[in-house]
């Protein structure tokens, strides 16, 4: 199964969307408290993440042209993202150890992809191009994590790199933004909020960080007016995202899809830092609600995508036959 030929393309570079969406949704609804649902999607996070550990090195062995065209793809940033997510998340579960080395698995892969990604960058930019952005900040995000649970004040000084790069790479990319993908973008244009979304958590993460660490001085200050800045400029792109898919409905399945469920969940989870830095009853009221809404879209997403696959070994099984 590697290509439209021979059916869904497993190891494509879109597909590590379906960790980071998965992985997000999970990490929504733990700081909402739902823990065993939570669990449940880190399991299927973890599997996802395990299938593509083997599919993408399979195929760079298998066939090395192909593997050179996707990694130079914005959306090959989704295996560092996906990667950065699943630590995350196990580090909230106090789980060190996994987070840490998932740390540096996403910091290598995204050293080795970014040289390809930006060599081979294309212009007007599209929602997949902002994976540029949250490849960085979700280094930012694990970074912040792990340095509050293991008493680092240097990783949470060192989390301020990515972040950094992380917002700058939002405006190199938006400077050259394609406004029709809100329209034509199969699922992907969602990354438009959720880029500054996942912006808005490493601020908030870092900030959290900072306090709790007494490291940066009076930096958490600054830090936290940051975050709630960002997260007021990812929630103005929400209405125009919503109403976007309401003039223009997309509900075949497209693996770009799971490109719309990380936005989803990442607006709960920012939503979440925020209304407690803040300590901002309505925010916090948002993210319960909206991880519930994270949950069912991306109940949705993975239901069409069962059937799509499903589909697929019917009309196999029927050429078969």
């Amino acid at each position: 199964m590697s290509g439209p030929a021979n059916g869904p393309d497993l190891a494509a570079p879109e597909t590590g969307a379906v960790v980071m969406g998965t992985g997000i949704v999970s990490v929504a609804l733990s700081l909402d408290g739902a823990q065993p649902l939570s669990r449940i999607l880190l399991v299927l996070t973890a599997v996802a993440w395990g299938a593509l550990a083997l599919l993408v090195p399979a195929r760079a062995l298998r066939d090395p042209q192909r593997f050179r065209a996707d990694a130079r793809k914005p959306a090959a940033l989704s295996w560092v993202a996906g990667t950065a997510v699943l630590g995350t998340r196990f580090v909230l579960l106090g789980w060190t150890a996994p987070g840490d080395a998932l740390f540096v698995a996403a910091l290598v892969l995204w050293g080795m992809l970014i040289g390809a990604v930006l060599g081979h960058w294309r212009t007007p930019t599209v929602g997949a191009s902002l994976l540029l952005t949250v490849a960085t900040q979700s280094l930012a995000v694990l970074a912040a994590v792990l340095a509050v649970h293991t008493r680092s004040g240097w990783l949470e000084v060192g989390a301020l790199v990515p972040f950094g790069l992380g917002v700058a790479s939002y405006g190199f990319v938006m400077a050259r933004f394609d406004l029709r993908q809100l329209i034509v973008g199969r699922g992907d244009q969602w990354i438009i909020g959720g880029a500054l979304a996942i912006s808005t958590l490493a601020a908030g993460d870092l900030a959290s960080g900072a306090r709790s660490l007494a490291v940066l001085g009076r930096g958490h200050g600054p830090l936290e007016v940051l975050a709630v800045g960002l997260w007021a400029a990812s929630m103005a792109w929400l209405p125009a995202l919503v109403a976007a898919e309401v003039v223009h409905p997309r509900l075949g399945y497209d693996v770009r899809r799971w490109s719309t469920v990380f936005p989803l969940g990442m607006y709960a989870a920012c939503s979440f830092v925020v209304g407690q830095l803040a300590e901002v009853g309505p925010v916090t009221s948002f993210a319960r609600a909206w991880a519930w809404v994270a949950l069912a879209g991306w109940a949705a997403v993975t239901a069409a995508m069962v059937s799509k696959l499903f589909a697929f070994r019917q009309d196999d099984s029927s050429r078969s036959a």
